[in-house]
């Protein structure tokens, strides 16, 4: 079946995606598609998808550590209070994506959580998860890059002033922190297995 899994390297069927590097194939195996809860590690994932944003993911895995270090490991209360110097040291770094525009949106959302009551992101987030019934994709081609549900999430975020979200970024992230179960029917991780 074109799109469908493929076998792993122990023999066990995965998404094809999961199967290109060992990165994709741990990222696959034990955290895409698990349901991740709390603010910080919600405002995390929200960031990376962010810096995604027209690039591979490959390239945000291979760095998350690197952005783990520089963003403090996204404690919302330590970077809402990066300065002007935190500022020019992410742009320099390295080990980050450093483009102007996401590492402004990320400060600037963090400043803005920060005023948020704690839980108040994942709640919001969490809200817009689609409700069960929804059937297993068996192809890539049934796996969708936009839902009416992130298109809601993402105009809910910006709304409360998130910057560097949209829909396709929105479900990026639900897919990421198990919002949605877009494993293949046939995954040996769909559902968390």
């Amino acid at each position: 079946m074109s799109g469908g899994t493929a076998p792993g390297p122990d023999g066990l069927p995965r998404c094809p995606w999961g199967l290109s590097t060992e990165d994709y194939t741990a990222y696959h195996d034990e955290e895409w598609g698990r349901p991740v809860h709390g603010d910080d590690a919600l405002f995390e994932r929200l960031c990376l998808e962010a810096f995604q944003s027209g690039l591979s993911w490959l390239t945000i895995l291979r760095r998350r550590e690197g952005f783990r270090r520089a963003f403090a490991d996204f404690r919302i209360g330590t970077v809402a209070g990066f300065g002007d110097a935190d500022r020019e040291r992410l742009l320099a770094d390295e080990g980050i994506i450093r483009n102007r525009a996401k590492i402004d949106a990320t400060l600037a959302n963090a400043k803005l959580l920060a005023g948020w009551a704690p839980g108040e992101l994942d709640a919001l987030i969490w809200s817009h998860a689609p409700g069960p019934g929804r059937a297993a994709p068996r192809t890539l081609a049934d796996v969708p890059a936009v839902t009416d549900e992130s298109t809601a999430l993402a105009k809910a975020l910006k709304k409360r002033g998130v910057r560097f979200v949209g829909p396709t970024t929105a479900y990026a992230l639900m897919q990421a922190c198990g919002l949605v179960d877009d494993h293949l029917e046939e995954c040996v991780a769909r559902g968390g297995r």
